[in-house]
């Protein structure tokens, strides 16, 4: 990393420069293949996992950000420093040939079913071909970054599961289904492993919900998602902006927060357990409860310690016997003037017990709020879907011929052969995965639509559109 006249010092050219954004191994393997091969076929699937269907969102961003910009000489001489010094081969002749008669564009035909779709595992979801015939090993070379693919697919895929959840108990519970999308708020900034994670997985959350406070999230998703604003966020205080009042004034600090944020509508959230969460709600039902009231605004207690099912039951039972509650339409309880937020040890387990708890005690969904940080981004990889992208098909000279991996030591891991492709039935929504050429019958139409063709994005989805799809089915 000290050669300066090979560009091994700038960091940013690097990580943009998509010769270099892939496993090493993968510059050594234009010299593998059959020298009569002549074109690829790959494709990306969820081979099952914690969940029986995938949300598929996030392609347009990666192609966006890494596959619209052109190859370019100094990208080459860049990778080839890099790899010779790094002891792998380097397929120089191959880069110049993209420049020289593509323009730098990559010459590789991308096809993916739409962003929003919800398709059962074991189904391609992605088909990636190269038939040109001096280049087509980029059908596999692109394999490390577009698998990636994998991290906001399974965010979109958790929270869209755990919308599906919430929305249950408001049904059962509540008679105001439009809080929905404000019900689970990202918290996972501060959690995950980068700046890039954050953007990426804070925008898969926010198919399914508008809340969040990752705001490089709501940032990718208003700028690869043609969207004004993706999600909200209201005024909320963290420890520091109440232990720095003391402890003999915590009063004093939850007594700000009304006045500099409590007005008519508002949402106020204060964390109130730094020193005494029981203390602190005895507080704010007797002599903080006046100003509450005469804000006209909202309330949210945010306990942070103990156990989650515990704590939130206690805490709605001292703001009930605080502000009260009226009963609504379902026969449970919805309290006055004030919610709670609970954000310590929130994971899709947690929340399945606290709804379970607060139902069976009589309160409503409406009451509880949901913040959701490590376990939202962070605490998935490529196998909680079992996310792989195989080789299925290379032409040999003219002749297209399957390929597949079939290891007897783990079934699950055998790979699909053919040029694939997705189909859907109209009628019942019904996904088939299925082989080139097809023959489209009856009420099944192709799934899978070109996104992506030599440089050129072809098809630029809103957030608006992905969220609709995604939802179309909920009744």
């Amino acid at each position: 990393m000290q050669n300066e006249s090979s560009g091994f010092n700038d960091i940013a050219s690097i990580l943009s420069n998509p010769i270099l954004n892939t496993d090493s191994y993968k510059a050594s393997h234009y010299l593998q293949y059959p020298p009569e091969a002549s074109a690829m076929f790959s494709y990306i699937e969820s081979r099952g996992g914690r969940y029986d269907r995938t949300l598929f969102f996030g392609l347009q961003m990666l192609i966006k950000e890494y596959l619209c910009r052109p190859i370019t000489p100094a990208m080459i001489e860049q990778a080839r420093a890099f790899f010779t010094a790094h002891g792998e081969p380097f397929n120089e002749a191959g880069w110049r040939y993209v420049v020289e008669h593509h323009g730098g564009y990559l010459p590789v035909r991308i096809c993916a079913v739409q962003e929003g779709s919800v398709v059962p595992t074991h189904n391609v979801l992605v088909t990636v071909e190269c038939d040109d015939p001096q280049v087509f090993w980029l059908a596999s070379y692109l394999e490390t970054m577009l698998l990636r693919v994998w991290y906001p697919i399974t965010v979109a895929t958790q929270s869209w599961h755990l919308r599906g959840t919430i929305r249950g108990y408001l049904l059962k519970s509540s008679d105001d289904l439009a809080q929905l999308p404000f019900k689970l708020h990202d918290f996972g900034a501060r959690g995950v492993s980068s700046a890039e994670s954050a953007a990426i997985g804070g925008a898969a959350h926010l198919v399914s919900f508008m809340g969040s406070d990752t705001v490089l999230g709501v940032v990718a998703a208003n700028h690869y998602y043609n969207e004004t604003m993706a999600a909200f966020s209201v005024p909320a205080a963290e420890h520091s902006t109440i232990t720095s009042w003391g402890r003999e004034r915590e009063t004093d600090a939850f007594r700000n927060m009304i006045a500099r944020f409590g007005k008519p509508g508002a949402i106020v959230s204060v964390v109130s357990d730094s020193y005494d969460l029981f203390a602190a709600l005895n507080a704010w039902g007797t002599e903080l409860k006046q100003a509450v009231l005469d804000s006209g605004g909202t309330l949210v207690i945010r306990p942070d310690s103990g156990d989650p099912q515990t704590i939130v039951l206690q805490t709605l039972r001292a703001l009930e016997a605080s502000f009260g509650s009226v009963v609504n339409g379902k026969g449970r309880r919805v309290l006055n003037n004030v919610r709670v937020i609970q954000g310590d040890g929130v994971n899709p387990d947690s929340i399945e017990a606290i709804l379970a708890a607060i139902d069976e005690a009589g309160f409503a969904a409406d009451n509880i709020v949901f913040g959701m940080g490590g376990a939202l981004l962070q605490q998935i990889n490529r196998d909680t879907q079992r996310f792989a992208m195989k080789c299925s098909a290379i032409r040999l000279g003219d002749e297209w011929r399957d390929v597949l991996k079939d290891p007897v030591t783990d079934a699950g891991k055998r790979s699909m052969k053919g040029r694939l492709t997705l189909l859907k039935n109209r009628r019942t929504g019904e996904y088939r995965t299925t082989t080139l050429p097809v023959e489209v019958e009856g009420d099944w139409e192709e799934a899978l639509v070109t996104v992506f063709d030599s440089g050129k994005l072809l098809v630029d989805m809103s957030l608006a559109e992905i969220r609709s799809r995604a939802h179309a089915h909920e009744g």
